[in-house]
């Protein structure tokens, strides 16, 4: 229990709370320990240090972390001391983000058998001068991408659902998949966009 806690999703803000990424509990903190964060209450905007929230005990439908002194919150929001620039806004290109823009979905037949049954299709074959971009690239199972083999869809005769676009950058993406409601507060919108920060 205590692990699944510590990986869960916390939205980062910037000293001027916009948000700015998304991070573990448990890399929250050590942000908070070393003073390079401070811990936002989402209810009433309250900005905690690390003495200020390890003394704050959890009301009783509150997840906490069990230490062997203490039970610590799960902050859900924190706000950084020493940042306050706009981060870079594109989204780079992975085999992880194009799983996400994709949806986790083939984008010839619409089917989600699992990631282990997903792979990346080149829209215009390599061998034909497409390259590895976000325009060029889809999600597609392997029998489809068998099936369309080394043509493009219209060669193939099997048309893409969605043509393929780079994504645009949201600093709200949580790969566990935990929505966080809290957060509504602080963005006008969920996209699942970006990686956790390392």
């Amino acid at each position: 229990m205590t692990v699944d806690l510590l990986d869960r999703p916390t939205l980062v803000l910037n000293r001027n709370w916009q948000p700015v990424g998304i991070a573990t509990v448990s890399r929250t903190l050590v942000k908070l320990w070393n003073g390079n964060a401070r811990v936002v209450d989402p209810n009433d905007y309250q900005i905690y240090t690390w003495s200020d929230w390890s003394t704050l005990k959890p009301n009783d439908d509150e997840p906490f972390i069990q230490t062997t002194s203490l039970r610590l919150r799960v902050p859900e929001v924190i706000t950084l001391t020493k940042y306050d620039r706009v981060p870079n806004r594109s989204v780079a290109f992975s085999r992880r983000n194009l799983f996400k823009r994709d949806k986790f979905t083939c984008q010839y037949c619409l089917t989600r058998p699992g990631s282990e049954e997903l792979t990346i299709d080149h829209v215009t074959p390599r061998s034909h001068g497409g390259e590895t971009t976000w325009e060029n690239c889809v999600v597609a199972c392997v029998d489809c991408n068998s099936r369309k083999a080394n043509r493009t869809p219209s060669q193939a005769h099997m048309p893409l659902k969605e043509s393929p676009a780079q994504p645009r950058w949201k600093p709200f993406y949580a790969s566990i998949g935990i929505r966080i409601d809290s957060w509504s507060k602080f963005v006008s919108e969920v996209y699942w966009n970006v990686e956790l920060e390392s």
